[in-house]
């Protein structure tokens, strides 16, 4: 016998509409002064009557058809019932018995783990509205503040079903539903922000040596709270699956439903409290909001919902080459993945340009293009940007002026060192490559007999060197390359200087 995780995700996902929920205040609290963008309605004042945000409902039925979920024919809004500072009416405004969405299901792959199935489908069980409760602070001497500027603020909440088998399964479906926000353009989904939360379900069951299950289905499960980051989740999990491995060991396993909280700086779970159960809230119908038909609502989305991370990296490899995991690097975000269309777009007019390249080559060429635009975004690009602390949408270059870069690497008329000089000068100044390369003479060395002398000279200057080359010290030729280029200002071309150093070296 076995002990096997049975781990379900209740995510909860910060909407970036401009207003709240049930009324017209500003809908994000960073940077604001607090308790400012508050009023009667948020703050549950007698009398103040909610109206849903039809930009949130809008949002909260395009994740449900992402999710591939059932659309509700109708919604409603339920009062759950608590009593906690940070909620100033004693209810949330939620949804309870017909959630905007349910039954759906979402296929995962698993990058670089051998703990975890590489692919698996995650089924869930619902995607619901809600309002955001206030934050608190505590400070010294045990007091504590609320800001209520969150309180209101739309949120969806979505549930799955207990699918997960290890942590690195749900850190990666936490991961690729953020994506999925982000594709949307429903959310920022930054968790250390406070715009995806995550609570995870934990419990064991015992299984034979093939998986079967020996016992029940399930047993009492583990909530754990105040998880803020992709890294804390998996190790909240992996934390809480040993503790209770532990219990099932000692021949003690968990008997009732508990609430434990992740504590960061410990690396442990704490307990809370015993977990509530749905009676425990109170819930019922809101009565100042009445039932929504969405029939017509999900079918106008259905038809407006854009390409979703999954399809897009498949398309990426199927249309471009690209390998899977610069596909999946390049899709994490929306922006950087609409920039590389932008650019392989580019490619492929410059493509029909090129004399002497039959119809049947083009395809190829494009998937040589398209790797050497990954490669250098990857591995340059991006570098670049995080030391200038500059962001996609801020980036200077365009996409066109990019794929021209790629286009002067692809026919080698800059090198690589000169190529990331070029890039530097593209991102500070916006600049299109070919201006820069002019203004600041960063061409490739053309001249082979210009290039041939230097190689001879630095040979004839190095006859100690070359003498060791001779007797089988071949990695002497590295040097010599390095010589070359720094007599060069980089400006050479390395597969040239190559060549030239072979036959002078070998004869």
């Amino acid at each position: 016998m076995r002990l096997e995780p049975v781990i379900g995700l209740e995510i909860h996902i910060q909407l970036k509409t401009a207003s709240k929920m049930f009324c017209d205040c500003k809908a994000h609290e960073e940077a604001m002064t607090p308790n400012t963008h508050v009023c009667p309605v948020c703050m549950g004042h007698p009398g103040a009557l909610p109206v849903p945000n039809e930009a949130a409902l809008h949002d909260g039925i395009l994740m449900g058809l992402a999710l591939g979920c059932t659309i509700a024919s109708q919604t409603k809004f339920d009062r759950k019932h608590y009593f906690y500072p940070d909620l100033p009416k004693a209810y949330q405004i939620s949804q309870f018995d017909l959630p905007l969405a349910s039954r759906g299901s979402l296929n995962l792959e698993i990058p670089g783990t051998a703990v975890s199935r590489e692919q698996m489908t995650v089924g869930i069980t619902r995607v619901h509205m809600e309002e955001d409760a206030g934050k608190l602070f505590h400070g010294e001497g045990g007091r504590s503040f609320v800001d209520f500027n969150r309180g209101g603020v739309p949120l969806i909440e979505i549930v799955t079903e207990p699918d997960f088998r290890t942590p690195q399964e749900a850190k990666a479906f936490l991961q690729e539903l953020r994506t999925i926000a982000r594709f949307l353009g429903i959310s920022d989904a930054d968790m250390e922000k406070g715009h995806l939360r995550c609570d995870a379900n934990v419990s064991l069951r015992p299984v034979d040596e093939q998986g079967d299950i020996t016992g029940k289905r399930f047993y009492p499960k583990t909530e754990i709270k105040n998880i803020n980051s992709f890294r804390f989740v998996e190790r909240a999990i992996a934390f809480e699956i040993e503790r209770q491995t532990a219990l099932w060991e000692a021949g003690n396993p968990p008997t009732e439903e508990t609430t434990r909280g992740w504590n960061e700086v410990k690396q442990t779970t704490e307990e809370q409290r015993s977990k509530e159960a749905a009676n425990d809230y109170r819930y019922f119908p809101e009565p100042d909001i009445p039932l929504f038909d969405l029939k017509e609502l999900a079918h106008e989305l259905a038809t407006k919902l854009p390409e979703l991370p999954a399809r897009r990296r498949a398309r990426f490899v199927e249309e471009f080459g690209l390998k899977k995991e610069d596909a999946r690097a390049l899709c994490e975000d929306v922006a950087w993945a609409n920039y590389m269309e932008a650019v392989f777009a580019e490619l492929a007019t410059w493509l029909q340009d090129v004399e002497d390249l039959s119809e049947d080559q083009v395809p190829t060429e494009r998937r040589k293009l398209s790797n050497l635009t990954a490669n250098w975004i990857l591995n340059r690009l991006k570098g670049l940007m995080a030391d200038s602390s500059v962001d996609i949408r801020t980036l200077k270059i365009t996409p066109e002026n990019f794929a021209e870069f790629v286009t002067l690497i692809a026919t080698r008329k800059v090198n690589q060192a000169t190529g990331v000089k070029l890039l530097t000068e593209m991102m500070e100044t916006g600049a299109d490559p070919s201006h820069i390369m002019e203004e600041k003479q960063m061409g490739t060395m053309e001249d082979v007999n210009v290039l041939a002398e230097i190689v001879g000279r630095i040979v004839e200057g190095h006859p100690d060197e070359v003498l060791r080359y001779q007797q089988g010290k071949k990695e002497l030729l590295a040097f010599f390359i390095g010589l070359v280029m720094k007599e060069t200002e980089g400006s050479a071309d390395a597969a040239a200087v190559r060549n030239l150093l072979l036959v002078k070296l070998e004869t």
